[in-house]
């Protein structure tokens, strides 16, 4: 990973992310988290400090979403695996109901054989902080590798049924954790956030929400971020969630992958740096909620 800024401490290293494509993908569910991440910088007004990397992982040299356009993927699936332990970030954008839609939610699919590796890797592994993401109906894939028992979730709304359904088979084949459904824009697990002083200028915390529901939590800077892969009672804590702690967060459709980006930026870079990413786009940050988390 090369490293992009200086601070007393050492040099922040590039966020490294993984998108995982298969035929039929939403294209927007792709290039809108792209194009967020891509925006990215650790020092507002510095294009020389961005934030992430991103790779295209694919079963062939290019793949087709389910509105014609044609992605080059950067690295085939086994080379993907064999290097999975590279990056921070994995990335499973959904698509429209289709037949290839119903391959990617096979047992044995490629892409699911990913999202179990990625797992298993955070748990042997929970010194490093990593993130699992789906937009849309990539969460039913998640749902279907078995990752989301014990955790909170939601996907696109048309496809909630089905994403019960996917999970309460999930769930019978493991240990049988359940797996909240939330009708929300996106849903964070695993969290890491820092309080801070005062509670009430975090910009991610939501002390009351109007329908009465849980409040939303979340660790703030890129700071928190290198503190909590190198303190020892954080690892240590991370350790005891779910997954070794591996940050899971599911979307809706494709405006709520915007959101859900934004969201990782915040949490990985800065509050700072995501709201200017929101307003290069011109777009209105939505929120979510989080669920289960460690103070840093």
């Amino acid at each position: 990973m090369s490293a992009i800024e200086e601070t007393v401490d050492g040099p922040i290293d590039t966020i490294q992310v993984l998108f995982v494509l298969y035929p039929s993908f939403g294209a927007q569910e792709l290039c809108g988290p792209l194009e967020v991440l891509s925006n990215a910088l650790h020092k507002i007004k510095d294009p020389s400090t961005k934030a992430f990397e991103s790779t295209i992982a694919a079963a062939s040299p290019g793949v087709t979403s389910s509105s014609g356009l044609t992605v080059k993927a950067d690295t085939d699936f086994d080379d993907a695996l064999s290097s999975l332990s590279d990056y921070d970030v994995l990335i499973i954008p959904g698509g429209p109901s289709s037949s290839d839609l119903d391959a990617a939610l096979a047992p044995s699919s490629l892409p699911i054989t990913l999202i179990r590796a990625f797992a298993t890797l955070q748990k042997s592994d929970p010194s490093k902080e990593r993130t699992l993401m789906s937009i849309g109906t990539g969460s039913m894939i998640l749902a279907q590798a078995g990752v989301l028992q014990g955790l909170a979730a939601t996907t696109h709304p048309d496809f909630y049924t089905k994403m019960e359904i996917l999970c309460k088979d999930a769930a019978r084949r493991g240990d049988l954790e359940q797996t909240d459904v939330m009708e929300e824009n996106y849903v964070v697990n695993n969290a890491r956030f820092d309080l801070g002083e005062n509670i009430e200028d975090n910009p991610f915390v939501l002390t009351k929400r109007p329908d009465g529901r849980r409040r939303s939590v979340a660790r703030k800077g890129s700071n928190a971020w290198r503190e909590s892969v190198k303190r020892r009672e954080s690892n240590a804590r991370r350790a005891s969630l779910k997954l070794g702690g591996l940050r899971v967060i599911t979307s809706g459709g494709v405006t709520s992958g915007l959101d859900a980006s934004l969201y990782l930026v915040a949490a990985m870079v800065s509050h700072e740096a995501a709201e200017e990413v929101a307003r290069v786009l011109q777009y209105r940050w939505n929120k979510g909620v989080t669920v289960d988390g460690i103070d840093v």
